[in-house]
Order: structure tokens, then sequence, then C-alpha cells
């Protein structure tokens, strides 16, 4: 796990992202701000048309940009050329992240996922990442994409995001007994993560720290946004993702 030491500090949800200063998530700017301080940087990859990445949060326009609809309803150009609500940067594609950042600074990209993938998404992600030369890994809360990237960059690192799935996402698209086997990360079996990134709010929980200090997979603690949390991140993770805090 030589090669995940960098998982092992703080990360910047987002990036440095500060709507007050004009400084939109998983934009241009916020990236850069995190560059600027030396921090590792955590993002969203959402799918576009034809399985291919954006870096974008949720599934539709609506509240991140001016225009609505699914992200997914458009191609990369025409995503890239939509500017975002706060700062006016636009829409990044991850070559334009990778080549933003470079080896400047570790990062950490959260796959978004319907659930319903057949891996064509993880499998763009993994030929773009393919000649990347910078610190980086990807995670994903779907143990089916995770188990994904095994199947088509087993040497990129990968992690299982995890939780209690008390959400209404989750009480309406699975079962109890799933949503027992993903917030216990009974998913692990198939899934193999490297790591564990879990949420702040349920921790301590048996699962994660098991595979801390028993599996010895490092633990990220997400999202970690005060004092409180960061404390609690520092007791029982080795690292937070965090914002709107100096950690």
């Amino acid at each position: 796990m030589g090669e995940l030491y960098w998982l092992k500090r703080p990360i910047a949800h987002r990036g440095l992202h500060d709507a007050t200063r004009g400084i939109a998530e998983n934009s241009v700017s916020a990236v850069k701000a995190a560059m600027r301080k030396g921090t590792a940087v955590e993002v969203d990859l959402q799918r576009a048309a034809d399985d291919m990445p954006v870096v974008f949060h949720d599934a539709t326009l609506d509240r991140l940009t001016n225009e609505s609809g699914p992200v997914t309803a458009l191609d990369v150009d025409t995503l890239r050329s939509i500017p975002l609500k706060d700062g006016g940067d636009r829409i990044l594609s991850l070559p334009d992240l990778l080549e933003l950042v470079g080896d400047t600074v570790p990062l950490l990209l959260e796959v978004k996922s319907s659930f319903r993938g057949n891996g064509a998404f993880e499998a763009n992600i993994a030929k773009l990442l393919a000649g990347y030369k910078g610190p980086v890994a990807v995670m994903s809360f779907d143990p089916q994409s995770v188990a994904a990237f095994r199947e088509h960059a087993p040497a990129l690192p990968r992690g299982l995001v995890s939780g209690r799935f008390t959400d209404d996402f989750s009480r309406t698209n699975f079962s109890a007994l799933q949503r027992f086997a993903m917030r216990h990360l009974l998913t692990s079996l198939f899934a193999r993560p490297q790591f564990v990134a879990y949420d702040i709010k349920a921790l301590p929980a048996v699962a994660p720290l098991l595979a801390k200090f028993v599996v010895g997979l490092p633990l990220l603690a997400w999202t970690v946004r005060d004092e409180t949390d960061l404390e609690k991140a520092h007791r029982y993770a080795d690292a937070p993702i965090f914002e709107g805090i100096a950690p």
C-alpha cells in the first residue's frame, strides 16, 4: 500500500470551493485553490453521453448551472461549454482536469453511479487515466463500479465509499439486505477495495474500523465540515475529506 501514502493526508472535498467567493465545487478555480495549498483534491465524475466522464457531482444540470436536464443526455464537448453558476468556470472533462493538475497534487476521483452500469463508464475512465503520471485513485458507492475498475485497470488504486445508507435514494433503490451488506462492507468480497471512505456521521462503526485496523486498508472520513467532525476523523480515520474548514 506504499503507493497510497497520500491517502493519509487531508483531501479537499470537490476542491477548495467557496460559493461566497465565486469558487464553484468541482471547478477549475476550486482545483487551483487546492493546488496552491498543496492539498490533495477529491472531485466527482459524472456520466455524460457515450459513457464519457465529466467533472460534475449531480446527475442533472439544474442545481449547478443555468441549464436543466440530465448530464448523460449531452456529450462532453457540449457540457464543456456550460458555465457553472458560481464564478463562471465551465464544466471540466476528465482530460481537462488531468492536464490542469499534472502531477502537482494527488487526485481522488469519486465515480458517480446509477447502480445500473455495464462497466463502460469505468472502462472509459480507466483508458483516460492510463497515461497519467500523477498520484490518482478512484472510489465509488457502487461496489460493482469498484469491481469494474479491478477488471479494467487492476493497477489503479480503488476505494469503496460507504455509510449508513438511510437516505431516500438508498431506501428507494436498495432492499434492507442490500443496505445492510453495503453498510457493513460485505460487498468488499467482490469489489476488493484498497481503501475505504466512510461517512463521518456514521463513525465509529465496526466494519470500517475492522478494515483499517485488522485488514490494514486506509480509512478516509467524509465529509468533514467542522471541528467536531475533524476531531472524530483524527481519532478513527487516516485522513479527512474536508470542506469549509482548515484541517
